[in-house]
């Protein structure tokens, strides 16, 4: 059994907002989506999820061993009438929404799906925060690649178009209008704060997803077979999950106390962090060691997928006063940590709380 802690002695003053509210979660049983409730249970929070039922292999939901501490329900967000019956049940406060079809690969593959999850998914939520006043705030988190990507090096900032290219980007950049057209048409009035996340790549421990680069790197590892990278030159925001999740939670609750907050923010790391894939995967071999190596395979007529994507986040820091506090190498450190515990059979749940009590002291003590 994993470790439990008893107060939130230890687990950072943003998070006692949280202690004793109504918080509903789409997609809880993803990679970023556990992280989330386990922070959230950390807090004291009545946590309710809602997604489809964790993919079949390796599965982080049920390592952190959240799901006998939350009302767990299993159900697709293309459901409106199960949505509703979940909202009626749990009146949440405040509902973060996480749900999606994730990949851009699939997303070529199964367009329909895409579409219909990121799209109409997202006009189920809010149409349910639309028809449920318990909700006071509301975070869709979406993705970097909602922006019209021009392959240029600066970052693109929240004013930018919209108009991501393949199906997943692009059904996300529907998802961030969506919420745009809901915002104006619905809650001019105050009752909910509305707001999206543009969050850059998300790194961390538990990420068991294919076609995902790190998940490809510790899979590599534990085979002891060379690191097959697609697309070594393509720079990416990456990030550690716990970094955005924070930003998630101070956006959320800020809101919820001043509905002046209520915005559309990106959400990535500093300029240094922005990376190629080949040095990202470079410092993970640099890390796991072993002799760990990885090779340039580049595939002949793969699908489109940017080379080049960063994000300005100068309007976050700006507005909250927040910045990134772990570097990629940082990163990369607590991937590794959290490989090899998982790997040797230790205890998950305890380290999740205590790669998230380190980030939520770094970001205390910093600010």
């Amino acid at each position: 059994m994993g470790r439990r802690l008893c107060s939130l002695e230890g687990v950072g003053m943003m998070l006692e907002f949280y202690k004793g509210k109504r918080v509903l979660v789409t997609g809880h049983t993803g990679f970023k989506g556990t992280w989330l409730c386990r922070m959230l249970l950390l807090a004291g929070a009545e946590v309710t999820g809602y997604s489809l039922a964790p993919e079949e292999g390796a599965d982080l939901f049920a390592l952190s061993e959240i799901e006998p501490k939350i009302r767990s329900v299993i159900g697709d967000v293309r459901d409106l009438a199960h949505l509703q019956q979940v909202f009626d049940e749990a009146q949440p406060q405040i509902v973060f929404h996480l749900a999606a079809q994730p990949l851009v690969r699939r997303s070529y593959q199964e367009p329909v799906y895409t579409y219909d999850t990121n799209v109409m998914g997202t006009v189920n939520i809010l149409e349910c925060v639309r028809t449920h006043p318990c909700v006071r705030s509301f975070l869709n988190v979406t993705t970097d690649k909602v922006y019209e990507n021009k392959e240029r090096p600066e970052g693109y900032r929240e004013d930018e178009p919209l108009d991501g290219y393949d199906p997943y980007s692009n059904s996300k950049s529907c998802s961030e209008l969506v919420t745009h057209s809901y915002k104006k048409s619905f809650f001019a009035d105050g009752r909910c704060a509305i707001s999206t996340a543009r969050a850059g790549n998300v790194i961390g421990g538990g990420d068991f997803a294919k076609d995902r680069i790190i998940p490809d790197c510790v899979r590599a590892a534990q085979a002891q077979t060379p690191i097959i990278v697609r697309n070594p030159f393509s720079i990416r925001p990456y990030q550690h999950v716990l970094e955005p999740l924070y930003a998630y939670l101070m956006i959320a609750q800020k809101q919820y106390e001043d509905l002046s907050y209520a915005d559309y923010y990106n959400v990535g790391p500093d300029e240094r962090d922005c990376l190629t894939t080949g040095q990202l995967v470079t410092l993970f071999c640099e890390r796991w060691g072993n002799g760990q190596r990885w090779i340039d395979m580049a595939e002949k007529d793969a699908p489109h997928e940017a080379t080049f994507l960063k994000l300005d986040c100068s309007k976050l820091k700006q507005v909250f006063g927040w910045s990134p506090c772990w570097d990629a190498r940082t990163a990369i450190e607590k991937i590794v940590e959290w490989t090899k515990v998982y790997l040797e059979g230790g205890d998950i749940p305890g380290l999740m709380d205590q790669q998230i009590e380190e980030l939520l002291h770094r970001m205390e003590t910093e600010e």
